[in-house]
C-alpha cells in the first residue's frame, strides 16, 4: 500500500484529503506544517506528499525545499494543493521539485487525476 504525508494546518481539509486518498488505497499520515512534515519524513519518507503552501513554523514551499535534500528525498511525488495560483507561485513550485499543482478547493477526481498523471495511481 502506497504512503501518502497530508501537509497542511487545517484540520478540515486533512480529513477530506483523508477520506479521499484512503478511498484511492492509500495509507496516510499527517501533519499541520512544514516542520512536523520534515520530521515524518526523516523517520520514514512517504511515496506522495500532498502539501499546502501557507503554514505556520515552517511554510510548504521551504518544506519541499528541506525534503528535496534529504537521502532519497527527491523520491516522494510532491503535489502542492494550495489557494496561491498565480504562475510565480506554480513556476516556484515546480523549480522547487514538486511533481503537480493542485488549486483548492478540490475534490476526488482531481485528487485522482493528477496522482495519476505522477504515476502514484
Amino acid at each position: 500500500m502506497k504512503s501518502c504525508l497530508i501537509v497542511d494546518d487545517s484540520r478540515v481539509v486533512r480529513m477530506v484529503a483523508r477520506k479521499i486518498l484512503v478511498d484511492l488505497g492509500f495509507h496516510t499520515v499527517e501533519a499541520e506544517d512544514g516542520r512536523k512534515a520534515l520530521d515524518i519524513c526523516l523517520k520514514t519518507l512517504p511515496d506522495a506528499v500532498l502539501l499546502d503552501w501557507n503554514m505556520p513554523v515552517m511554510n510548504g514551499i521551504e518544506f519541499l525545499r528541506e525534503l528535496r535534500k534529504l537521502e532519497g528525498g527527491d523520491q516522494p511525488k510532491v503535489v502542492f494543493c494550495t489557494t496561491e495560483n498565480d504562475l510565480a507561485h506554480i513556476q516556484e513550485a515546480m523549480s522547487a521539485g514538486a511533481d503537480e499543482y493542485i488549486m483548492k478547493p478540490f475534490d476526488a477526481e482531481i485528487i485522482q487525476s493528477k496522482f495519476t498523471q505522477v504515476g502514484l495511481i
